[in-house]
């Protein structure tokens, strides 16, 4: 599968609904039909956390999620190459959509005690960054007093490890552009905007990533595993043969039914 799934128009999302000040600051729910409360999916996209990548290409999860009867939320955010893009905007961003449920739980029938994130590449990162809030620390400009809790965490070949992303200086150092620095010049910023130093986490997560991905590397997804598993968290990476970076997005590849699968697994727990 090719990376065409970047220019593909999704289905139209029911509401465009702005959660902050800033031109960035929306998202497209999507609502399943029938009677709710409705369990709800907070989708972010990838693309290096860089501008020129936006939410539409993620609507086609969105979409074949809602399908199935969740709610979703998928959520725009600074990037880096836009005003307040990078730290800390971008992570401040995420977070603040993320809360921002409470409010839409107001006029939506949502279940706010069912709550999981899904992302891909960049998106996976901030996927599991979010569910990783609550160990922030009170001093870090991303520390959140009351962040929506999270049943699960979903990461489709996630940088979930912003360390080991900069040393493999992907996409012309990508992560460099979103800290500011390396980890050497601002290791608080990692140690709070990295899911890999947040650790334990103490929620569900699910990594899903194919050996064949030449955007980012397995072994991203394979270190963050293990760690996650020596410091007690519920973490399972399922590895898919011969499979790249763009078929776990794709609601028309051969993989989707798995990916769609756990979600609903994880959502009916």
């Amino acid at each position: 599968m090719s990376e065409d799934i970047l220019d593909r128009v999704p289905p139209t999302a029911d509401q465009r609904i702005v959660y902050g000040p800033e031109p960035q600051h929306f998202g497209d729910l999507r609502m399943p039909s029938g009677d709710g409360p409705h369990p709800v999916v907070i989708g972010i996209h990838g693309g290096f956390w860089r501008a020129r990548y936006d939410l539409v290409h993620f609507g086609h999860v969105c979409a074949a999620l809602t399908a199935v009867g969740f709610a979703t939320w998928n959520i725009e955010y600074r990037r880096t190459g836009e005003p307040g893009g990078g730290w800390p905007g971008t992570f401040a961003d995420v977070g603040a959509a993320a809360d921002f449920l409470r409010v839409l739980a107001v006029h939506y029938d949502l279940d706010l005690d069912h709550v999981i994130t899904i992302g891909h590449s960049a998106g996976g990162h901030l996927a599991l960054w979010l569910a990783g809030r609550h160990k922030i620390d009170q001093n870090s400009p991303l520390y959140t007093p009351d962040p929506l809790p999270l049943a699960a965490a979903v990461a489709l070949a996630g940088a979930v490890d912003l360390r080991h992303t900069w040393s493999l200086g992907l996409s012309d150092n990508a992560t460099g552009l979103l800290m500011g620095g390396s980890p050497s010049d601002y290791p608080d910023r990692y140690a709070a905007g990295s899911p890999y130093d947040l650790l334990p986490l103490g929620i569900r997560q699910f990594l899903i990533h194919g050996t064949a991905d030449d955007t980012l590397p397995l072994e991203v997804s394979e270190r963050y595993e293990q760690r996650a598993i020596v410091k007690g968290d519920p973490a399972t990476l399922l590895t898919l043969p011969d499979i790249g970076h763009f078929e776990l997005i794709d609601p028309e590849s051969s993989v989707w039914p798995t990916v769609q699968g756990i979600v609903t697994a994880l959502l009916d727990a």
